[in-house]
């Protein structure tokens, strides 16, 4: 057996040992932690980085995205006429015709009856192209949507107060879409 002593002996190196491995324990998980941070530091900022490049690559995609659009719309107003100024072009060459051959034309009805020919002739065009007159407007209320009212004057009837006594300028609408309002005058 062991006597008192070498009990104690023992114990103190344990101790010692113990007090010698724990700092060096404590430094080897210092270590550790200081190494896991600055792996976690390193994935962060090559983390960061990628997001800082897509969201660069995002903004100039979107930046072309607007550049090219406003581009393409810029294209389409100033070409979108094209087409009606191609058909309303034989209209015009019609109306120089006509300006010819009324030079020397003394009766008055073979020159109205060709200017109405060629007017219809335009009013056809612009129908296909979808523009429609606004027609029967007298009598009816007036709407500020679609008409301009240029003057009051006095109600001719007590029916007519409010509505619509006559159309100096018809109105147009394209679609849905009022092109032109129609100038009215209202009763009183």
């Amino acid at each position: 057996m062991k006597n008192k002593e070498q009990v104690d002996k023992e114990l103190d190196q344990s101790e010692e040992q113990l007090v010698k491995e724990t700092p060096e324990s404590e430094e080897s998980k210092e270590q550790e932690t200081q190494e896991e941070v600055v792996s976690a530091e390193e994935k962060l900022a090559a983390e960061v980085a990628d997001l800082k490049d897509k969201y660069l690559r995002l903004y100039s995609d979107f930046e072309n995205f607007r550049k090219r659009t406003s581009k393409e719309r810029l294209d389409l107003i100033t070409t979108a006429s094209e087409e009606v100024l191609r058909d309303l072009i034989p209209v015009v060459d019609d109306f120089e015709r006509a300006f010819k051959v009324n030079e020397n034309q003394e009766e008055a009805g073979k020159i109205r009856e060709g200017n109405q020919l060629i007017f219809h002739k335009l009013l056809k065009i612009l129908e296909n192209k979808g523009l429609k007159p606004m027609e029967d407007l007298v009598g009816k209320p007036f709407d500020a949507d679609t008409q301009e009212a240029i003057t009051q004057i006095p109600a001719p009837s007590e029916e007519l107060k409010g509505k619509v006594i006559d159309v100096v300028e018809k109105g147009y609408t394209l679609g849905d879409k009022v092109v032109r309002f129609a100038k009215v005058v209202t009763g009183a």
